[in-house]
C-alpha cells in the first residue's frame, strides 16, 4: 500500500478525487439529512457540548441495515447518529482501539460498474458505440433505479441518499458570484462540465427508451443526471477494476459504499482503508482511539476550504489547511507598466511554476508568493540575480522593502474584496437565508481572518521568510 498521499484523478474535468493516506483516505462524508444532502451542513466554529442523537432506530436506517445484513454485512461497532457540529454521522457503540476494524463491507453491498453490467442496462451498454464511460454507466443506473422506486433492489440505499447537493453546480449564479475569484471560476467550469456531460449523452439516454413506460428524456433529465453525477463525484471510494471493451478508456475506479459513506470527514484523522482482494470486502481500520458514543471519522487529505466547497459542498471551520489564493490578475494590477523587464520576469515565473498556488495562510504570505513578488520587484540593475531569488537567496534591502509594500497592497485588496462580499451577503440574509449563502459567508469569514492576520504581520514589519 502507499505510505503517502497520492491523488488519483480518473476524470480530471469532473473533479473526482481519491486519496491514499497510510493505505487510503476516503472522500469526506458529511450531513446527509433528506433534502439537505451529504454536503448540506456547515461546520460549527465552536464545539457544542451536546450529546449526539441516536438515529439508528429511524425507519430508513433500520431498512438500510436489514438490507445490508441480507447481503452479508454485520456491524456492531457503529450506529447512525446526529451530531450537533457535523450533522449525521456514525457513532461508536463501545471503546475502539487503534487498529480495530470498524467497517468490513462485502463486495455484494458495493455499487460498481459490475453491478451495472449485471443489470438490465448491461446489454445496452455493451452494444453502444462509442463505448460509454464508467461514470456515465453509474449515473444512468442511479437515475434509473431511483425512478424504479419500490421496484429497485437498491431502494434502501437510495432512500438515504441526499435528494440534492450543496456543490456549487447546484447554486444560483448570483451566489456563485460572491465566491472568491479562483473558486468562482472553478465553480463555473464545474457547471459547464456537468452540462456538457449531460448534453453529450442525450442520444444514449434515448436508446434506453424500451426500458421505460414514459419518455426516457423525461426521466434522464439534466437535473436527474446532475444529481447522479454529484452522488458519484462526492461519495465513491477507490476500487480499481480491470479495463473492459464495453467501457471507454477512462479509469474505472468507482465504488459506492452504503453505510460506509455515512462517515464524516475530519482533518488530520488517518485510517487504513482499501478493498481486501482475498476476502472481497472493503475494510476500514481506525488509527486513533475512540471512546464509547464518540463520532468516528475519516480524512481524505490536506485540502483547503475552497476545494472542499467546490467538490463536496461544505466548509471546515478552523481548517489548518485553509489558504487564500492570489490570482495573477491581482498581482498585475499593482505592477508598474513602465518596468521594461516585466514581460521577461513574468515569463520566468511562468516557466518555473511560480504563477500557480500563490497563497496567504495562517502564518501570512506563503514562501512561493513572496518569492514571485521578490522577483517581480527586482530593479533593473538586480535583474541578473533572478535565479538567486527563485532559490530563496537574499538580494538587497530595497528588494525586500518593495516586496513588503507589494504584498501588503495585495493583502489589503483581497481584504476589501472579502469585506464587500460579506456586506453583500449580510444584506441578502435580511431577505433570504439559504445554506448556499451561509456556506459562502463561512468561507469568506475564514478568509477574512487569514487576511487580517497576514496584514497585521506585514504592518508590524515581521521579517518575511526567505
Amino acid at each position: 500500500m502507499k505510505t503517502r498521499a497520492v491523488e488519483r484523478s480518473p476524470i480530471r474535468e469532473a473533479g473526482q478525487r481519491f486519496f491514499y493516506v497510510e493505505s487510503i483516505c476516503l472522500p469526506c462524508r458529511v450531513d446527509m439529512r433528506k433534502n439537505k444532502g451529504r454536503t448540506g451542513r456547515r461546520r460549527k466554529r465552536k464545539h457544542m457540548e451536546v450529546s449526539p442523537v441516536n438515529q439508528s432506530c429511524d425507519i430508513q436506517y433500520v431498512q438500510l441495515r436489514k438490507w445490508l445484513k441480507d447481503r452479508g454485512f454485520c456491524d456492531s461497532q457503529l450506529r447512525t447518529a446526529h451530531f450537533p457540529d457535523t450533522g449525521r454521522g456514525l457513532m461508536t457503540t463501545h471503546l475502539l482501539q487503534p487498529g480495530d476494524l470498524i467497517i468490513s463491507l462485502p463486495e455484494s453491498c458495493l455499487l460498481t460498474t459490475d453491478t451495472v453490467l449485471e443489470s438490465y442496462l448491461g446489454d445496452y451498454i455493451r452494444r453502444w458505440r462509442p463505448p460509454v464511460s464508467p461514470l456515465l454507466a453509474l449515473c444512468t443506473f442511479l437515475v434509473s433505479e431511483r425512478y424504479a422506486g419500490d421496484r429497485s433492489l437498491w431502494k434502501p440505499y437510495l432512500d438515504v441518499l441526499p435528494s440534492s447537493y450543496d456543490c456549487p453546480v447546484y447554486w444560483d449564479p448570483e451566489i456563485v458570484m460572491l465566491l472568491p475569484e479562483p473558486v468562482r471560476e472553478k465553480a463555473k467550469q464545474q457547471r459547464s462540465v456537468v452540462q456538457e456531460f449531460y448534453s453529450s449523452h442525450v442520444s444514449f439516454f434515448r436508446s434506453l427508451q424500451s426500458l421505460f413506460q414514459e419518455n426516457a428524456e423525461s426521466i434522464l433529465t439534466y437535473d436527474a443526471v446532475r444529481w447522479a453525477w454529484c452522488t458519484v463525484n462526492t461519495r465513491t471510494v477507490y476500487m480499481k477494476h480491470a479495463q473492459r471493451d464495453c467501457f471507454s478508456s477512462e479509469q474505472d475506479v468507482y465504488a459506492l459504499a452504503p453505510f460506509l459513506d455515512l462517515l464524516n470527514h475530519s482533518p488530520g484523522v488517518q485510517v487504513e482503508a482499501a478493498f481486501n482482494e482475498e476476502i472481497r470486502r472493503y475494510e476500514i481500520r481506525n488509527k486513533v482511539q475512540y471512546r464509547k458514543y464518540e463520532q468516528a471519522f475519516i480524512c481524505y487529505g490536506p485540502h483547503d476550504n475552497q476545494r472542499l466547497l467546490l467538490e463536496y459542498g461544505f466548509v471546515a471551520a478552523n481548517n489548518p489547511h485553509q489558504s487564500v489564493y492570489v490570482t495573477p490578475d491581482v498581482i498585475l494590477r499593482y505592477l508598474s507598466c513602465t518596468d521594461k523587464q516585466l514581460q521577461k520576469k513574468w515569463s520566468l515565473l511562468k516557466e518555473n511554476g511560480f504563477l500557480e498556488n500563490l497563497t496567504f495562510g495562517q502564518d501570512g504570505p506563503s514562501w512561493k508568493l513572496l518569492t514571485a513578488l521578490r522577483l517581480l520587484c527586482l530593479g533593473s540593475e538586480e535583474f541578473t540575480y533572478w535565479k538567486k531569488v527563485l532559490l530563496g537567496s537574499f538580494v538587497s534591502e530595497s528588494n525586500e522593502r518593495s516586496c513588503m509594500e507589494l504584498v501588503r497592497k495585495i493583502c489589503q485588496h483581497l481584504l476589501e474584496q472579502t469585506s464587500w462580499a460579506l456586506q453583500k451577503i449580510s444584506a441578502w440574509k435580511k431577505e433570504q437565508t439559504t445554506n448556499h449563502l451561509a456556506l459562502v459567508e463561512e468561507l469568506r469569514l475564514e478568509e477574512q481572518r487569514i487576511l487580517q492576520s497576514s496584514d497585521n504581520l506585514l504592518q508590524n514589519g515581521v521579517l518575511l521568510p526567505l
